[in-house]
């Protein structure tokens, strides 16, 4: 089967603690403890294949018990695991995060086994499986920044990579700067919020329509920029920036919210959407998630 999108990046456990309570350093609150799938490409791939595409992940998976229990729950929503590097000396890697009702308390991410794993990753864009360096792939792909800097760095100038359209998301505000050598690939586009695009600018920019324009100045093509519950904005070079609010929603969890708006932006311009009604469709999406209504 051909996947209607590449995800090269995370896919782990996510384990996450919440709570309703408002919380802070050293409290100790009742809440919920869950174990969902996750990761940036992961969760990716959850809300496309919700969406009806078929996305192929290319990822770091332990062949542990947690591996193969992975595995079989990204089988179970429909998506292509063949191309998984599944490693006999590396775990499967796993994400811890603890939410309050004031938001994000702290986050953990373990990647360690998808860096040490490297470009081994990318193998099936180079043997003729998904493609070659003659015969690039040339569809989406989702692209995440728990990747190591220097993959990234080999990606922005990999010839297995110049057809293809470039989707691509920090991990965390902590590895926003690792993106730098995609951020002038004339082929990407680059989703982030505030605090990230402030981290690749190097700037201290005011909104996310200013972010926009300076990411926009430092070379990037196209750019989409969040800022919680405030105006998002979208940048796409010679065509100026647009804005958009998100619509209010009492927000009942945050970890995967980014992610499901960059995968419900993908879906709207994959149809053909214009530039204003994509970000509104991505908006809701992630409005949706964060309100609780749509399920893990």
């Amino acid at each position: 089967m051909t996947p209607d999108i590449l995800c090269i990046g995370s896919v782990l456990w996510d384990i996450i603690g919440r709570s309703s309570i408002a919380m802070r350093l050293g409290s100790d609150v009742p809440g919920r403890i869950t174990r969902l799938p996750g990761g940036v490409a992961m969760n990716i791939a959850i809300t496309l294949a919700r969406f009806g595409l078929t996305p192929a992940l290319l990822s770091a998976v332990g062949k542990d018990a947690e591996g193969d229990e992975l595995v079989a729950a990204c089988l179970r929503m429909g998506m292509i695991t063949d191309q998984l590097y599944r490693s006999e000396d590396l775990p499967t890697d796993i994400y811890m995060a603890i939410e309050g009702a004031n938001g994000l308390i702290a986050a953990i991410a373990d990647a360690h086994s998808l860096e040490a794993a490297g470009d081994k990753i990318l193998r099936p864009l180079a043997d003729g499986r998904l493609g070659s360096a003659e015969r690039p792939w040339a569809g989406m792909v989702a692209l995440d920044g728990n990747l190591t800097v220097a993959l990234l760095s080999e990606i922005a100038h990999s010839p297995l990579f110049a057809s293809a359209d470039l989707r691509v998301a920090p991990a965390s505000p902590g590895k926003a700067e690792r993106l730098l050598p995609l951020l002038q690939h004339p082929r990407a586009t680059l989703y982030v919020n505030l605090e990230e695009a402030c981290l690749i600018g190097k700037s201290n920019y005011a909104s996310a329509a200013e972010a926009a324009e300076g990411l926009l100045a430092h070379g990037a093509a196209r750019v989409l920029v969040t800022n919680g519950g405030k105006a998002c904005a979208e940048g796409t070079r010679n065509a100026g920036v647009i804005q958009a609010a998100p619509p209010p929603v009492m927000v009942t969890r945050i970890t995967g919210a980014g992610d499901t708006f960059m995968a419900a932006h993908i879906v709207a311009d994959r149809r053909g959407d214009a530039r204003a009604a994509a970000l509104a469709a991505a908006l809701q999406a992630a409005a949706t998630y964060v309100s609780g209504e749509q399920p893990s």
